[in-house]
């Protein structure tokens, strides 16, 4: 043979020594070896890990669609440096047939979590939980009463026991159909209420899926219209306020007229105490936590509003925190008091409707 290929021959299948970085690691070296990522030549991409603190612990660190991708295998006080090659080995299997030991690991930690929620959580309990994680965000205590009312109502007895992991498709179209277009908005209430807890469910990992959105797909088109509240058309407006300033000037009278000038939803007019307007300014200034949008509101007041105001003033006092329109035993209006105004001068429309 001839000597250049002899010696070619020779030097291909003589090993590579080993990069000082790349040798096998020792038991004693797991041990010593001070911060920083120090490889184990015995399997490729697994890494000792060494933190500033001194903890130790064993990665892989791998290559899959173009990414790379570190997968924490455990600490040293839980692997051993055999336990930790053993399994980067199982794991390197796995690349090798296409599976994201990543991925694979979340998917497992899912199962595990819906199963848990299979034993822990049924539709009822989850519904119940969010109630009360959402309540501190309610104004009145009606609404919160509404939002679980309508699902006692008309979820809980088809879907309350069952666990949240296996509310599918089927079971909230078994919710919604009886009502999609009999009680068209109690219908997409419910849907919304059903689809919090489906994506509270699924945010805490006791569902894999929410399926409100499937569901009303399966769903007829609701026929319904919007209704607006019963509103008086804007031209008899002005002949109106005539036949208003006409009554007696009680305090509903009064906080009617001013609701109409600022177009101000009623529970903000009959909630107004003095120390929200300023008189010298010419407006009136209404806390976040009284406005439905939770921002404060200013609302500018013209000649007619202010003129209003003064009367009330005149009437019944200008402490700071008194009620502006105050009812006989000096607190604020019912919220019928304004209703009730509207219907006694015999109309058919509502306070709301005014704006």
């Amino acid at each position: 043979m001839d000597e250049t290929l002899k010696a070619a021959d020779t030097h291909k299948r003589t090993p590579r020594p080993a990069r000082k970085d790349q040798r096998e690691l020792t038991a004693l070296e797991i041990r010593r070896r001070g911060p920083g990522l120090h490889q184990d030549g015995s399997v490729a991409g697994l890494y000792l890990r060494v933190t500033d603190s001194g903890a130790r612990g064993f990665l892989l660190r791998y290559m899959l669609d173009g990414r790379r991708r570190d997968l924490w295998i455990g600490s040293t006080s839980e692997h051993d440096l055999a336990g930790a090659r053993l399994q980067a080995r199982q794991f390197r299997q796995q690349i090798k047939d296409g599976i994201d030991p990543i991925e694979q690991r979340k998917d497992t930690r899912l199962k595990n979590r819906i199963a848990q929620g299979l034993a822990e959580w049924t539709f009822e309990k989850a519904a119940r939980e969010v109630h009360k994680t959402l309540l501190p965000g309610w104004k009145e205590g009606k609404h919160a009463d509404q939002w679980i009312n309508t699902l006692t109502t008309y979820a809980f007895p088809k879907i309350g026991t069952r666990p949240v992991g296996q509310i599918d498709v089927a079971a909230v179209v078994d919710v919604l159909r009886p009502i999609w277009n009999t009680k068209a908005e109690t219908a997409r209430r419910v849907r919304g209420r059903i689809d919090a807890v489906m994506r509270w469910a699924v945010a805490h990992q006791y569902a894999a899926k929410n399926p409100v959105d499937d569901a009303v797909e399966l769903l007829a088109e609701q026929k319904d219209k919007v209704e607006h509240h019963a509103a008086l058309p804007y031209r008899e407006l002005p002949s109106f306020l005539v036949k208003l300033r006409a009554l007696d000037e009680s305090a509903s009278r009064l906080a009617l007229e001013l609701c109409i000038l600022t177009a101000t939803r009623s529970g903000e007019i009959r909630g107004a105490t003095w120390a929200e307007v300023d008189l010298p300014g010419a407006t009136w200034t209404i806390a976040a936590e009284r406005m439905k949008a939770g921002s404060e509101h200013v609302v500018p007041l013209s000649a007619e509003a202010l003129a209003v105001l003064k009367t009330a003033g005149a009437r019944w006092g200008t402490d700071p925190a008194a009620p502006i329109f105050p009812n006989p035993a000096g607190r604020g209006l019912s919220d019928m008091a304004l209703t009730q105004l509207v219907r006694g001068m015999g109309l058919s429309v509502t306070v709301h409707g005014f704006r």
